[in-house]
């Protein structure tokens, strides 16, 4: 069997090890009007096993599109996901990438490999659609929107809830005056559980020595990420390590940041960031913090306060503060969860006369239409037809993930981190103006 080439830069690895030649605009298969969207999925644990399930039934309502491969290193995952949707099934990514039937590659695999396998995609010609985060580094995020500019392929980034209307009832409201001069964001991401986040099923019998369904290609899995022998926490719990992921801050932040920069009159990179928190409850084999808050300054004076642990359950209303008036995009502060409204509350001791008349000084409340879950991965396969922008555009992600990444980053180092936009790095002080 063959090996996968070394994966992109993890945390810790220089920048320049994930070098590669500049992407040339590549062409896939020209679509006509009635042909479908074939689509392979790279990935199918427990989230790719999901996508690839509704993508399919995408399939079964409209024929927009059609699973036709997927792929994972762990053969019994291969082998459930191929007998489930009728599709061929793959050990090597690069199977999949390299079949010229298909258009889209769905990528869900662990972190670290994001960035890899959506790169060579686009450089295969297909469009992508990512799962969050988008990527596990800096590097990778500022080479993937590179990539998509050089190819024009499409690249949705796969946080589902940046599809529902309330992200884009607020940008207007706040294009429209409604709260004045933005002052600051904020939102949360709070989990409990007994048995701590992240710590799923471990199939005991599998592994690297694993015979029929037991096989895991653990050298694939790994990529460029520290060589290590077969650790089946981490196989099967990677989020907990930092090899692999950023914990908190890229597995779930990423579902805050990212429709807080839909709702922002333009998405922001961030001029100072800085994070906290700590391992408090679940003391198991974890390196990620259990309690994780992060805070971070943008140039036009504006600030984002996210708060999250996974020992506690409450979360805080995800809003917009602004001088004159409020914006509560969820009241019950899940960013992931419906909403029916988003609500405006004046500043009354701030607004004038022409608030006051445009808008008056009592609460307003805006209705939302909710949507299926399945308008992301819609909206995607809309913009494989018409090559339109998706709903999370690399450009947006990329932002986010560069706000992200640095609290990462800020956390393990201990100390603040700045941003420098025309370099497009991150500096131990800010840069000069």
């Amino acid at each position: 069997m063959k090996q996968a080439a070394g994966v992109g830069a993890t945390l810790g690895v220089a920048a320049n090890a994930f070098a590669r030649p500049a992407a040339k605009a590549s062409s896939g298969r020209v679509l006509g009007a009635n042909d479908r969207i074939n689509v392979g999925v790279i990935g199918v644990g427990g989230r790719g096993s999901y996508l690839a399930g509704v993508f399919a039934g995408i399939s079964e309502r409209t024929n927009d599109c059609k699973v036709v491969a997927v792929c994972d290193v762990y053969e019994k995952r291969k082998r459930e996901n191929a007998e489930r949707l009728k599709c061929d099934g793959f050990l090597d990514y690069r199977e999949v990438i390299s079949k010229p039937d298909i258009d889209a590659i769905v990528v869900a695999t662990p972190d670290h490999w994001h960035a890899k396998i959506a790169l060579e995609a686009m450089d295969h010609g297909k469009d992508v659609y990512c799962e969050k985060p988008m990527c596990h580094t800096i590097e990778e995020a500022k080479q993937l929107a590179a990539t998509v500019r050089e190819t024009k392929r499409v690249l949705q980034v796969g946080s589902q809830t940046t599809s529902a209307e309330q992200w884009w009832k607020a940008k207007k409201a706040i294009a429209d005056g409604m709260i004045g001069q933005m002052i600051m964001s904020q939102g949360s991401y709070h989990r409990n559980s007994t048995e701590g986040e992240w710590n799923w099923p471990i199939d005991k019998d599998a592994g690297p020595d694993g015979k029929g369904d037991n096989y895991i290609d653990w050298k694939m899995w790994l990529g460029s990420s520290p060589k290590r022998a077969y650790d089946a926490d981490r196989f099967f719990r990677f989020r907990k390590y930092w090899d692999y992921s950023g914990g908190i801050a890229t597995d779930l932040f990423f579902h805050v940041v990212a429709p807080l920069n839909i709702c922002w009159p333009e998405p922001q990179f961030p001029h100072r960031v800085m994070a906290s928190g700590g391992i408090y409850v679940f003391h198991d084999e974890r390196e990620v913090p259990d309690t994780f808050n992060l805070m971070a300054d943008f140039s036009n004076q504006h600030t984002l306060v996210l708060s999250s642990s996974m020992a506690n359950s409450q979360h805080i209303p995800g809003l917009i503060r602004g001088h004159e008036g409020t914006i509560i995009m969820v009241d019950h502060g899940k960013f992931e969860g419906e909403t029916d409204h988003i609500t405006v509350i004046p500043e009354k001791r701030t607004i004038n006369d022409t608030y006051k008349a445009k808008w008056g000084e009592e609460k307003i409340t805006i209705p939302v239409t909710e949507k299926p879950e399945w308008a992301h991965m819609q909206n995607f396969l809309d913009c494989v037809r018409s090559r339109e922008k998706p709903v999370l555009d690399v450009e947006t992600a990329y932002r986010a993930q560069v706000t992200i990444s640095m609290s990462v980053q800020s956390y393990r180092e201990g100390r603040v981190l700045y941003w420098d936009d025309k370099a497009q790095k991150v500096v131990p002080k800010p840069a000069k103006a």
